[in-house]
């Protein structure tokens, strides 16, 4: 999985990056599965075509990865050519063509790999991510679930986030904050659930909680200009305005250009 420092330096969109974030753990050969597929081979077993099929999908995500989508798809078009039962690769496709804003060959090749190995925790978590986008709050827990049953699934904070984000897209505040506990809870490192969470606990009033989680970020490299105003609104609450004011200079000084600086210029707390 990348590193923190790669994925939220900038911080343009939890919601638009998180499907990438499934890749390095869902393209990966041997990846958890829910249930295998009958006639499962261990990699020396493998297929001379699946072989060849799997050099070419570690290219495609190599390529996907340095953000040259169209010849990840040629890649991987490639591996499909070769082995047309390659579920990873199917998975893959469907990343890149999320990120191409082709949701229906996206939600295509989602349901072509889950057909190949079905339940593969992985591939759930990212149909289910594209069904969130699409609104689709009910079918995309089906699939957040499926992800989640799987006893050692390495990546469901993630996927307890992205569960979060579409309860709270869908108006689900209580269930949401739910979530982003549970994925607080198994990767406390990563701040866009710090962030989440201390939003949901700042809507409802609980600022004093809401102020642990987000003094986190701020005190780290993580800190940017959407955390340091949340944290500003979250000590103005609470009344310490001198912890307020000195967020507030860091706003100024490091993102004087944001959206954030502006509203804090026009006082703005309850946009």
């Amino acid at each position: 999985m990348r590193q923190h420092g790669n994925v939220f330096a900038a911080w343009t969109g939890a919601l638009a990056v998180l499907g990438a974030l499934q890749l390095a753990g869902c393209a990966t050969p041997g990846g958890p599965r829910a249930s295998e597929p009958s006639g499962v081979v261990i990699p020396s077993e493998e297929s001379e075509a699946r072989k060849r099929a799997r050099v070419r999908l570690e290219l495609a995500s190599r390529y996907f990865d340095q953000g040259q989508t169209t010849v990840a798809l040629e890649e991987v078009k490639l591996a499909l050519a070769t082995d047309p039962g390659f579920a990873e690769a199917f998975n893959l496709r469907g990343l890149i063509y999320m990120r191409l804003s082709d949701q229906a060959l996206a939600e295509d090749s989602f349901r072509q790999a889950l057909r190949l190995t079905p339940r593969e925790p992985g591939t759930a978590h990212n149909y289910g991510w594209l069904l969130c986008q699409q609104g689709k709050l009910e079918q995309a827990l089906v699939q957040f679930a499926i992800a989640l049953e799987y006893p050692t699934y390495p990546d469901k904070a993630k996927t307890w986030l992205a569960q979060g984000m579409c309860q709270q897209q869908a108006g689900q505040a209580s269930e949401a904050e739910r979530s982003f506990v549970r994925s607080y809870e198994l990767d406390p490192s990563n701040p866009i659930t710090g962030y989440n969470l201390a939003q949901s606990l700042l809507k409802r009033g609980d600022a004093q909680r809401a102020q642990f989680y987000i003094r986190r970020i701020n005190n780290s490299e993580y800190a940017n200009a959407e955390s340091l105003w949340l944290g500003i609104k979250v000590e103005r609450t609470m009344g310490n305005r001198q912890a307020a004011e000195q967020l507030g200079t860091q706003l100024r000084k490091r993102f004087a250009q944001s959206r954030e600086y502006m509203a804090l210029e026009r006082q703005a707390f309850d946009e």
